[in-house]
C-alpha cells in the first residue's frame, strides 16, 4: 500500500528504480554510473532512487546524497522537458548574456535554477559551454544557439515547446 501511495505522490514506481539497479554490479563502484542512468531516465533523481541505490550498493545515503549533489549533471528537483542552459563565462558576459538570461526569465516567469509549473522549461546558468566565440551562448536540449540576442529568445522559446 505504501508503494502505492509513493507512486501516486511522485509518480516514479519502485520497480522501475529496481530495474536499472539491477543492470549494474551492486558494488560502491557503479553508483555514479546508476545515479547517470536515474537521472537519464527520469530527467531527476528522485527520492526514492537515492534510498533504494544505497540499499542496492549496501553504503551509506549520505554516500549517495554527497555524490547526487556534488556533481551538477544531477537534479535532486524534477526538470523540465527542455533544458536552457545561458552562458554567463567572461566572454559571454561581456557580450551580454545577463540581458539574454533575464529575457528567458521574463519570458517564462521562472529564475535560474527553477522548472516552468507547467514542466515545459528548466533554465541553469553555467559558467563556460566552451564555445566563446559564439557568445554568448544558449544552449537547448544540447543544442547549441550562438550570437544570441534578446529578439531571437522568443522565437527559439516557441520553437522547443512545440517539439
Amino acid at each position: 500500500m505504501e508503494q502505492i501511495q509513493e507512486k501516486e505522490k511522485t509518480g516514479i514506481d519502485i520497480k522501475d528504480i529496481k530495474g536499472i539497479l539491477k543492470k549494474f554490479h551492486n558494488t560502491s563502484e557503479s553508483l555514479i554510473a546508476i545515479l547517470q542512468e536515474i537521472q537519464k531516465t527520469f530527467n531527476y533523481i528522485p527520492q526514492e532512487s537515492v534510498s533504494e541505490t544505497a540499499k542496492y550498493l549496501d553504503i551509506p545515503l549520505h554516500q549517495v546524497y554527497s555524490v547526487a549533489t556534488f556533481y551538477k549533471a544531477f537534479s535532486l528537483k524534477p526538470k523540465g522537458r527542455n533544458i536552457i542552459q545561458v552562458c554567463m563565462g567572461t566572454a559571454c558576459h561581456v557580450r551580454g548574456a545577463q540581458q539574454i538570461l533575464e529575457e528567458i526569465e521574463r519570458q517564462i516567469g521562472i529564475k535560474s535554477g527553477d522548472t516552468s509549473e507547467d514542466g515545459e522549461f528548466s533554465l541553469e546558468t553555467v559558467n563556460c559551454l566552451g564555445a566563446c566565440a559564439l557568445g554568448p551562448i544558449m544552449v537547448v536540449n544540447g543544442e547549441y544557439h550562438g550570437n544570441m540576442v534578446t529578439s531571437k529568445v522568443s522565437r527559439l522559446l516557441k520553437e522547443y515547446s512545440k517539439k
